[in-house]
């Protein structure tokens, strides 16, 4: 499979802030806090983020338009 540089530098800047965020503030908020504080921290950082993303299922001809959200999708590839 080749690699994809863009891909990796989008997932590095992520992790990178995931962990500032959880060094700052520690465990213990809600999910949807961190959600907020995640989402600001990459769109102030030039990323493109959306929010409660809904993802289709597609499985042997079977389509499910809501079969799950991504809590955050990152430049249209990376949830």
């Amino acid at each position: 499979m080749p690699r994809d540089d863009a891909l990796e530098r989008v997932a590095k800047i992520v992790v990178d802030y995931g962990y500032r965020l959880h060094r700052d503030l520690g465990p213990g908020l809600l999910e949807n806090a961190y959600e907020q504080l995640m989402f600001n921290l990459l769109r102030n950082g030039g990323l493109e983020v959306a929010r409660q993303v809904t993802v289709p299922l597609k499985y042997q001809g079977v389509v499910i338009d809501n079969a799950f959200k991504a809590d955050l999708l990152v430049n249209n590839r990376l949830w």
